[in-house]
């Protein structure tokens, strides 16, 4: 049976790339990409593109939530508006989601994240994990990636440098580190595909582990 699918910042760089996987994927029948911003022209296939508004809500019907919303500090303006998206509003979506009767809901956090970390961001990341296992769907997945890999529309400086960074020293990230190397896009996106086709329970998944399942994709 075809399931149905949304996904929340379906223009980042995680996002994209799911909305892209899941209209080719021959396991889902129709994907709602979520946009903050005006609706851009469609080339897919399955995908209707929904307004994310303050009154947006999850149709029945939805069997997987996929959450890839995110700011920056930067863009953001301030730890509160920082946090009203990357807790406050996923949050909302998982519990949107949980009185729609959605199945599954998969998650994109951070590397490090941890509701007792003094850095605000990784914080922040951390709260939200625990916020969202605390529903009871059938699988909450919390993916935790390194530095991503891949381009994005909009230019981050900070970003360029890491992963210019990564891509020459690659070979340090051995060992301990391991977990901490650079992971593209498309691969997270993929094994959040494959999580949510194969996996039940509560799981957390971070980027080595993201790499070796985005393998067996199909």
């Amino acid at each position: 049976m075809q399931r149905k699918a949304a996904v929340f910042g379906s223009t980042g760089l995680i996002g994209s790339n799911l909305v892209q996987l899941l209209d080719d994927n021959k396991n889902y029948s129709e994907v709602f990409a979520y946009l903050r911003n005006s609706e851009p022209s469609n080339p897919f296939n399955k995908v209707k593109f929904v307004e994310l508004n303050k009154d947006f809500t999850i149709g029945k019907g939805v069997d997987d939530v996929y959450i890839c919303l995110g700011t920056t500090m930067k863009k953001a303006g301030s730890k509160e508006a920082f946090k009203a998206v990357d807790m406050d509003l996923v949050v909302d979506v998982a519990s949107k989601a949980y009185d729609a009767g959605v199945k599954r809901l998969l998650v994109v956090s951070s590397i490090g994240a941890n509701p007792n970390s003094s850095n605000f961001y990784l914080q922040t990341k951390g709260e939200m994990e625990e916020k969202v296992k605390s529903f009871n769907f059938e699988l909450v997945a919390v993916v935790r990636p390194s530095m991503l890999l891949g381009e994005r529309e909009e230019f981050r400086l900070a970003e360029s440098i890491g992963i210019w960074f990564f891509r020459i020293f690659k070979f340090i990230f051995v060992g301990p580190f391991r977990r901490y190397r650079g992971i593209e896009a498309l691969d997270v996106a993929k094994a959040m595909i494959q999580l949510a086709l194969t996996s039940n329970g509560i799981i957390i998944v971070e980027s080595e582990v993201l790499k070796q399942i985005a393998d067996v994709y199909q």
